[in-house]
């Protein structure tokens, strides 16, 4: 089991997700245009308290995982969060989830009195 979760193209694509969400601003920014929608890199620097070039290269790593998609308008750059790029990390927690329940579950067993 384990060799099937560790392998092949989604768990690349979770690693990637795992590292992009390691950064506390990234998820920040992420949860934002969760909430917010559509929005232009000066909008998530005014809401971030990092500098423009720091936001660039947070939501450049977004891009790259696959959370955020990009566009431009002039010279103007927007950015939308793609919910479908977490589908790898929902997939690989469901599994993990239903596994330690279970194991949780075995251990309750264990402590009851027959």
């Amino acid at each position: 089991m384990i060799t099937e979760l560790t392998q092949g193209a989604s768990a690349a694509s979770s690693d990637a997700i795992f590292k992009a969400l390691s950064d506390g601003t990234r998820r920040g920014l992420l949860e934002y245009l969760v909430r917010e929608g559509e929005q232009s890199v000066h909008a998530l620097t005014a809401i971030s308290g990092v500098s423009q070039p720091m936001v660039s290269r947070h939501m450049a790593k977004l891009r790259r995982a696959d959370l955020v998609t990009v566009r431009r308008i002039g010279r103007e750059t927007w950015y939308t969060a793609r919910a479908k790029g977490m589908t790898p990390v929902v997939r690989w927690m469901a599994l993990y989830g239903a596994l330690w329940s279970q194991r949780f579950t075995a251990l309750e067993e264990l402590g009851e009195p027959a």
